[in-house]
């Protein structure tokens, strides 16, 4: 079976069912066709922030998207690290 997608238009409508409309989460889960638990984690994404909630596929948030360039600096700086470290070493074994 495969996994089904929505789009971000289909999640944000879905949550103002539930927040503005008034409507059950049980009730709009049966009129949707998604599961309750679903549309539960769609309200919360939705209220902890509105405007970054589902950013899409492959489309990352701008805090995960900064800490990924970060992690790829910290291993670029490791790897000169390590080739500066080498670099020493053998000089300095040259010297004696």
């Amino acid at each position: 079976m495969e996994r089904r997608k929505f789009t971000r238009e289909f999640k944000v409508e879905a949550v103002k069912l539930i927040r503005e409309r008034g409507v059950t989460v049980a009730q709009a889960s049966r009129d949707l066709g998604v599961h309750g638990t679903v549309l539960r984690r769609w309200v919360q994404e939705c209220a902890a922030d509105a405007q970054q909630a589902f950013p899409g596929q492959g489309q990352m948030k701008p805090e995960q998207a900064e800490l990924a360039r970060l992690r790829r600096e910290v291993l670029k700086l490791k790897a000169e690290r390590d080739i500066l470290k080498k670099a020493a070493a053998y000089f300095a074994k040259e010297v004696l």
